[in-house]
């Protein structure tokens, strides 16, 4: 097997598995409604019971006859979720269906979530473009000598996320033209960061508002690899029921990266 072949046979199982995470039975696909929870007890058509937002945390309120599940707990009456972290989620099972409890932005939501959603059951692969090794880059890791809170804008109308930028991480695209820097978050692994960008592809061939590159903990000498094939769609690409941070200022870069996850068909974008 040549290098080529297995470049592209490991794009191919990372990009199988990222298909089937998103199409699990209570990923993002399956999310019915986003609901801004407040303290006065509101009851929506697609989860049981009456939510509200209170100081102490996110309270529901069942009435005889329903039920959910916390924890493998069964839960009944007055519940209340507290103590929720920032970005973090709970979920409860209601039947086959699942709500997420969670906090954005300081604020609390409620996120049902339905295997038999339609946007789940109809969804088709996600384009991409075909991996190229070209896009497979070295870069380098610029520490700054503390970390940054970063606050960005979110695909939610009046919503804002704060992040801990470590630093920026620099690279020249394959056809050159000089170095280009973005700054990057801490991953969701020890060591591991992760930059939110767009390009001069964002609105054209892949989805406007951002997508998302993670990269490995850098080496001894700062050198780390940014592997634009693999940079992926965020859940709002999908649904407009997603409260997706948007980049950093200066993480729009003005080249096309012409690699990695394109428009889903739910945004009209063309067949995989």
């Amino acid at each position: 097997m040549t290098d080529a072949i297995r470049f592209a046979d490991d794009w191919a199982r990372w990009h199988a598995e990222r298909e089937r995470n998103l199409a699990a039975p209570h990923g993002f696909l399956a999310i019915t409604s986003l609901r801004w929870l407040t303290p006065e007890p509101t009851r929506f058509d697609d989860a049981p019971g009456r939510w509200s937002s209170t100081a102490e945390g996110v309270v529901v309120e069942l009435a005889e006859g329903e039920e959910l599940d916390v924890g493998g707990t069964a839960v009944s009456g007055r519940y209340v979720f507290a103590e929720l972290a920032e970005r973090a989620s709970v979920f409860a099972r209601h039947g086959e269906r699942a709500l997420e409890v969670a906090i954005r932005g300081g604020q609390a939501i409620l996120r049902p979530r339905d295997p038999d959603h339609a946007l789940r059951t109809g969804h088709v692969a996600t384009p991409a473009y075909a991996p190229d090794e070209r896009w497979a880059l070295r870069g380098r890791y610029l520490p700054f000598d503390a970390p940054r809170a970063v606050t960005v804008g979110a695909v939610a109308e009046g919503l804002e996320h704060v992040y801990d930028a470590p630093g920026r991480v620099e690279f020249e695209p394959p056809d050159g033209g000089g170095a280009h820097r973005l700054t990057v978050f801490n991953g969701h692994r020890p060591g591991h960061l992760t930059a939110l960008f767009t390009d001069a592809t964002s609105g054209v061939t892949t989805y406007a508002a951002v997508r998302s590159l993670s990269i490995g903990p850098p080496d001894d000498a700062g050198r780390v690899a940014l592997d634009f094939n693999r940079a992926v769609n965020l859940p709002c690409a999908y649904t407009d029921f997603a409260t997706c941070p948007l980049p950093p200022a200066g993480n729009r870069l003005p080249v096309a990266v012409e690699a990695g996850e394109r428009l889903p068909r739910e945004r009209g974008g063309p067949a995989a």
